[in-house]
């Protein structure tokens, strides 16, 4: 592929997805169609998104738009971050071992225990009662 064009990737996390595309750039960065200060509002969810390209030296080389969906706010942060690792990756496969060390490159697996029949929640169960 040419340097010049668009990345495509997708990261997960939890039940949230978020379609992530990356091309050579100023630094914008917008979360559906919102500056991501706006859609992130509290700090620690907009610094995590942009972790992988302050790891890389990669911060203003590049405009992102994210499509994100499901999940809560943290979950979408994350699947955010996995979505721009990958993107990296594919523009340079030599980022790999940079984002693999730092952890943004595996899917992090945990997901929601699904309830059971008849208990409570997934583990909790009704009070039991002697009498």
């Amino acid at each position: 592929m040419a340097k010049d064009s668009r990345y495509y990737a997708t990261g997960r996390r939890k039940t949230s997805v978020a379609r992530t595309w990356i091309e050579p750039g100023a630094g914008e960065i917008y979360v559906n169609d919102k500056p991501i200060d706006t859609y992130f509002s509290i700090h620690r969810h907009s610094s995590s998104v942009i972790e992988p390209l302050k790891i890389t030296d990669q911060i203003s080389a590049f405009n992102i738009k994210i499509k994100v969906k499901g999940g809560g706010i943290t979950g979408q942060a994350e699947a955010s971050r996995h979505g721009i690792s990958q993107a990296l990756i594919k523009f340079d496969p030599e980022l790999r071992d940079v984002l693999k060390r730092a952890g943004f490159v595996r899917r992090d697996p945990r997901m929601k225990e699904r309830k059971k029949y008849g208990l409570k929640g997934a583990r909790a169960s009704f009070q039991f009662s002697k009498r």
